[in-house]
């Protein structure tokens, strides 16, 4: 095996990354993760996630995981209202989606992030994730690279995988290729204890997720399952806003003045969000990788996630694609067919760009179609054909 007597680092911890580290666990490598967090209690985790029967799940159940996530999926998380601004529903299938259908291809069951996180971190071999690691840099030693961190030794590895998000610090060491702004920000609230601090949305949630679409504009929220509430408004807007809106994030009566502004027509119920949220709100800038993007491969050192093609989250394939990455790269790394590992590590990009770029195009529509004049009905004919 290619990866016999080589030492692989991993840089960062999410759910890519931690799902590398076991699937190559499992074909008996030496893997450290490298992630910035102080502990794995130290960052507050978002919205739920939604696995894939073809992506997601498949990683899982090639970790030997599939029984530990079964026992802590949320059940019923996956169910979905779309509605108006009026707060009035045109689009439920609370009622006909069973609470359990693993195996069929549009099952997708949810599961909070910090639940995923436990999950894979208790697979891995003791003391695998170095924690409180900041990668700042890494440079070309022998045959592999030394990599440098904020206040820590720096360390040697063979090989890097870079699992580090869309603002990845080693992609630039693979292509010099940007992703682009589409348009779209999202401006991200946390409410706390929701049944008692948000009762209105808590009971229209049910559980569930909700879409509303109105006036060009968005407001998307899902329930965990500690009971907080994760909401995102969705608008078209130009790349700099977050910076130069003027907007203190931290001040709730500054950014509810705003919602009233940008969100004039929209139900008083929605007011119970931005009313009782955690601060600060967060500012995120929606990106997308260019479709044609390629690179020359390399021998040490390759991405998957966010790092290597960053999309909009409007198709809910951003944790998946990354998981999937984990699975074709574990795979590939640990496949007698290639003579090197630099045409094990060639065989998974070229297969990864192709697929990034079709889920890439499909996620950037689906923004286009979230955010038109006609979203609603853009949805509604969307969900419909997905039901039948």
């Amino acid at each position: 095996m290619l990866i016999n007597n080589k030492s692989i680092a991993i840089v960062g911890g999410g759910p890519g990354g931690l799902t590398l580290a076991r699937l190559l666990q499992l074909n008996g490598a030496d893997v450290k993760v490298f992630e910035r967090d102080l502990n794995k209690n130290a960052r507050v985790q978002g919205a739920p996630l939604d696995l894939h029967d073809d992506s997601g799940l498949a990683a899982i159940r090639k970790a030997d995981l599939l029984e530990e996530f079964k026992q802590n999926y949320l059940v019923g998380a996956d169910r979905e209202l779309i509605m108006n601004e009026n707060a009035e529903i045109f689009f439920s299938d609370h009622e006909a989606k069973s609470e359990e259908n693993f195996g069929h291809h549009h099952f997708r069951p949810e599961i909070d992030r910090g639940t995923l996180r436990k999950i894979l971190l208790e697979s891995l071999q003791p003391e695998t994730v170095i924690w409180d690691s900041h990668f700042i840099s890494m440079e070309k030693q022998h045959e592999g690279w030394l990599l440098h961190f904020k206040n820590k030794t720096s360390v040697y590895a063979d090989i890097v995988i870079a699992c580090d998000g869309a603002n990845s610090k080693i992609r630039p060491y693979i292509t010099d290729s940007k992703a682009f702004y589409t348009g779209i920000t999202m401006l991200e609230g946390n409410i706390l204890q929701a049944e008692e601090t948000a009762p209105k949305v808590s009971t229209l949630l049910k559980g569930g997720k909700i879409m509303a679409f109105g006036n060009n504009k968005n407001l998307l929220m899902g329930q965990k399952g500690n009971g907080d509430i994760g909401f995102y408004a969705s608008f078209r807007t130009d790349e700099n806003w977050s910076a130069n809106s003027g907007l203190d994030y931290s001040d709730k009566f500054q950014i509810l003045d705003w919602y009233k502004n940008t969100y004039p027509k929209w139900n008083s119920i929605w007011l119970e969000l931005f009313e009782n949220a955690e601060i600060p709100f967060i500012p995120r800038p929606i990106y997308c990788i260019p479709f044609d993007q390629t690179w020359e491969t390399q021998s040490n050192v390759t991405m998957i996630g966010d790092a290597a093609h960053v999309m909009p989250p409007f198709a809910g394939e951003g944790v998946n694609m990354a998981m999937l990455d984990a699975l074709e790269l574990s795979e590939c790394l640990a496949s007698d067919q290639y003579n090197t590992l630099q045409e094990a590590i060639s065989g998974y990009e070229i297969q990864m760009r192709k697929r990034a770029a079709i889920v890439a195009k499909e996620s950037l529509d689906n923004g286009e179609l979230m955010h038109a004049e006609n979203a609603l009905e853009n949805m509604l004919n969307f969900f419909n054909q997905t039901h039948e």
